[in-house]
This record gives C-alpha cells, sequence and structure tokens, in this order.
C-alpha cells in the first residue's frame, strides 16, 4: 500500500476507499488490518471487500476487485462487505456493510494478496473533465 501511494505520488489522506482483500479469515483481516493503520493511522477510510458478493475467485481475485473499484468511482457508492455483521473490534476499521454508502470518491486504493505471498495494491482515481 506504502508503494502504491508512492508511485501515484499521493498521500494517505487522498484516498477515499480501501477496497479490502478481506478473506473473512481472522489472522488475514487482521494482518490486512495492522497494515492499514500503520498507513493510514487510527482512521483509514471506509473498507470493503466484495468477497461476500463473489466468492474468492482466486487468480482472477485481483482483476475483480480492480473492477468493483472502478465502479466505486464511476458510482460514487461503496458497496457493502456483504455476510458481515459484526466486526472483529480487534481489526478496528469502518468496514461498509448492510447497504451501498454513498461518498465523494475520488481515489480508490485495492489491495490483493495470493497464496504464496503474493501482495500487490493499486491506486484508481476519478476522472474528472
Amino acid at each position: 500500500m506504502k508503494i502504491a501511494l508512492e508511485d501515484a505520488g499521493i498521500g494517505p489522506e487522498d484516498v477515499s476507499h480501501i477496497n479490502a482483500h478481506g478473506t473473512s479469515t481472522p489472522l488475514n483481516d487482521l494482518a490486512e488490518a495492522t497494515a492499514m493503520h500503520q498507513i493510514f493511522g487510527e482512521k483509514p477510510p471506509p473498507v470493503t471487500s466484495i468477497k461476500g458478493h463473489l466468492g474468492h475467485s482466486l487468480a482472477a481475485a485481483g482483476a475483480l476487485e480492480g473492477v468493483a473499484s472502478v465502479l466505486t468511482l464511476t458510482n460514487q457508492l461503496m458497496p457493502p462487505t456483504a455476510g458481515t455483521n459484526e466486526i472483529d473490534p480487534d481489526v478496528g476499521l469502518d468496514v461498509v456493510t448492510g447497504e451501498p454508502r454513498a461518498g465523494d470518491i475520488d481515489v480508490v486504493l485495492s489491495n490483493s494478496f495470493g497464496f504464496g505471498g503474493h501482495n500487490g495494491s493499486v491506486i484508481f482515481r476519478r476522472y474528472v473533465n
């Protein structure tokens, strides 16, 4: 996440929304949340995981998460994290649940983590004429 922000030439304060890899496994979600807090501090931007909507599509997960991120920018709606009713207090994130959340969304950071330690983050920014 830090390298993606640096490559994009933006700071953590510019990120409007995070599309988390969010596998709903306690260790992975806590590790991802811990990394978010290291980058974004006490109050990271709102977070979503789309896996509850689509399942874990293995090698295609990152591409689908990218599409969801672009749709978030296009529609100015953060999708809810399906199937999530309770957030582990140790995670300490503002996880979008229940209904889509409208916002002024300019930048989405999307995380994609893979088996064997493949980790990637990409930044999507809204295009305005």
